[in-house]
């Protein structure tokens, strides 16, 4: 099997896994918590990422935003 490298570690590659929702990541395409893997969205964003803010800018610069 294809071996790869991340977090300091050997993985096979189809091992490599976001720890959420265990889709395939590639080996500097995702995000790390506490030495696991997060595919950077929408899980580790979704989990780790700061609570509230903006979503969307609309047109003439209206902000939706979410609440904390």
């Amino acid at each position: 099997a294809e071996k790869v490298t991340s977090l300091g570690k050997d993985w096979h590659r189809p091992c490599l896994r976001c720890e959420k929702c265990n889709k395939t990541l590639t080996s500097g395409g995702h995000a790390e918590h506490d030495g696991k893997p997060y595919c950077n969205h929408p899980c580790y964003a979704a989990l780790f990422g700061p609570k509230g803010g903006c979503l969307w800018w609309g047109h003439g610069g209206d902000c939706w935003c979410t609440e904390t």
